[in-house]
């Protein structure tokens, strides 16, 4: 009965699926030619679910998004590629208040650097000017002196001055990550 059940459940949305791309839902593959029972495997199939997207489960390390608190503005900070930096180094910032400006721009006032002792300015804040809510990519260079920014680094510290407080300090360690 579940196996009916099933069939005709695949059978719509064959039918549904063919019907919104346009085909004669005629010309349609049944349900029973196209259903075959096969344990599942770990690589992506095809048939009636040819064309569509397939995503792999990656595993994403925790705790990678830092934030603090101080004055009226709360900041998270939450790098985008550590392990795979190409050209520039790329942090998701998300700003909260309820009672400070935030049009400043951050690229001028936040600095990165490493355990191995380089440093580099942030190039580029891409993100709306002011209001209470800002959400937007800080980046940085991926080089220093010719050399890879990260090679070596098992840790690395965004510092970000004068938004409604003196400092504000984020570390990542990033130990397995050999740069480049």
């Amino acid at each position: 009965m579940k196996f009916r059940s099933i069939v005709v459940i695949v059978t719509i949305g064959a039918f549904l699926l063919t019907a919104c791309n346009g085909q004669n839902p005629s010309q349609a593959l049944t349900a029973e030619s196209t259903i075959q029972y096969e344990p599942a495997q770990s690589e992506p199939t095809t048939g009636p679910t040819q064309g569509m997207v397939t995503t792999l489960e990656v595993e994403v390390p925790a705790n990678l998004t830092k934030s603090d608190a101080q004055g009226a503005v709360t900041m998270e900070i939450t790098p985008t590629n550590l392990e795979n930096p190409g050209d520039a180094v790329i942090f998701d910032v998300l700003m909260d208040t309820h009672s400070v400006d935030l049009s400043m721009d951050l690229a001028l006032l936040a600095v990165l650097s490493t355990d191995t002792g380089k440093t580099v300015q942030a190039t580029l804040w891409d993100a709306p000017r002011g209001g209470h809510h800002v959400e937007g990519k800080l980046s940085f260079q991926s080089t220093k002196d010719g050399s890879d920014l990260l090679d070596g680094a098992k840790s690395v510290t965004i510092t970000i001055s004068n938004v409604d407080a003196p400092t504000r300090i984020f570390i990542w360690s990033i130990s397995g990550v050999s740069g480049g």
